[in-house]
C-alpha cells in the first residue's frame, strides 16, 4: 500500500485515534524511508501532535492478544 500527503490512517488501538500524513522523508544517516503523520485527536498528547516513524514499522502487523492487526489503516485519501 502506497502511503501518500493527506492522507487519514487510523491507528489500531482505536478508532478515534485518526492521523493525518503530513509527509514521506529519508533518514539521514541509514537512508530509511519515513512517514511523518499528525494527530487528530486529543488525548495523551495534544491536538496536532506530530510523530515520525519508519514506513515498514508503520505498516507492519501488529500481535495483540494473539490477534493480528494493521498497526495502522487507510481509511481516507
Amino acid at each position: 500500500m502506497e502511503i501518500k500527503q493527506g492522507q487519514i490512517w487510523v491507528h489500531y488501538k482505536g478508532i478515534n485515534k485518526r492521523y493525518e500524513i503530513i509527509a514521506l522523508g529519508k533518514d539521514s544517516n541509514t537512508l530509511e524511508d519515513l512517514v511523518v503523520y499528525k494527530a487528530l485527536y486529543q488525548g495523551e498528547f495534544k491536538f496536532g501532535q506530530i510523530w515520525i516513524r519508519p514506513v515498514k514499522e508503520f505498516l507492519e502487523t501488529v500481535e495483540k492478544n494473539g490477534e493480528k492487526f494493521n498497526r495502522f489503516s487507510l481509511i481516507e485519501e
